[in-house]
């Protein structure tokens, strides 16, 4: 996840508009065969165009993370990148509690 960061720094993919990108989380697969980073974006206004720019660069990204780990895997993982919503459920759950309480009261 250490290496994507910088990856992601170095290629200007961590800012966007005014906006942020930070990795959420990596889940690698047993065999490390498949990598799937889910992106949490802030203050961007479409996460879909966005997360679009991350696979047109897919290719560009796996290289570069190749060079950095080739001494570490003997392959590199395809990358797959998804959304992170966890930001965005918390924030509608706390919005059902409000509700709820306004409810009770």
């Amino acid at each position: 996840m250490e290496e994507l960061n910088n990856i992601f720094l170095r290629m200007g993919l961590n800012m966007h508009e005014g906006g942020m990108v930070s990795i959420a989380t990596v889940h690698v697969t047993p065999d490390l065969m498949e990598a799937k980073i889910y992106l949490s974006f802030f203050q961007i206004s479409n996460s879909e165009i966005m997360l679009a720019k991350f696979e047109e660069r897919n290719k560009e990204i796996r290289r570069e993370l190749g060079l950095r780990v080739r001494h570490q895997l003997r392959c590199i993982p395809e990358l797959k990148f998804f959304i992170d919503d966890t930001l965005e459920y918390a924030f509608k759950i706390e919005q059902l509690f409000d509700k709820i309480k306004k409810g009770d009261s």
